[in-house]
């Protein structure tokens, strides 16, 4: 999964939809479903790409979006936040997956 930062966040979400994981090397839960990430960028690589974002490297990125928690995630169209599934739901990736599922059936 692509790593984005202060710098490439903006041009990443400028076209097309994208998900942002924004996470951080310390975080429990985020290590807990980095493994599945991969399956899950895969399984929805037609409808959307994936990047990560660290909140400690990109803290004015994190602060614009208003992340308190993470794993947060953010989908993105056109530059614009379209979706987000904040951390208390973003545990497991089945949590995840049914959110981004969710989404491309446009509920």
């Amino acid at each position: 999964m692509q790593k984005l930062n202060q710098e490439s966040f903006a041009d990443f979400i400028t076209e097309g939809k994208k998900v942002v994981e924004f996470s951080a090397d310390w975080c429990v839960d985020c290590k807990r479903v980095a493994p599945d990430m991969p399956e899950l960028a895969q399984k929805f690589a037609d409808h959307m790409t994936f990047a990560e974002i660290d909140v400690d490297e990109a803290r004015e990125v994190a602060e614009e979006y208003g992340v308190k928690g993470i794993p947060t995630f953010i989908v993105f169209e056109g530059g614009k936040e379209v979706g987000r599934l904040p951390s208390r739901f973003a545990k497991t990736k089945e949590q995840i997956d049914a959110f981004l599922q969710d989404y491309i059936d446009g509920k």
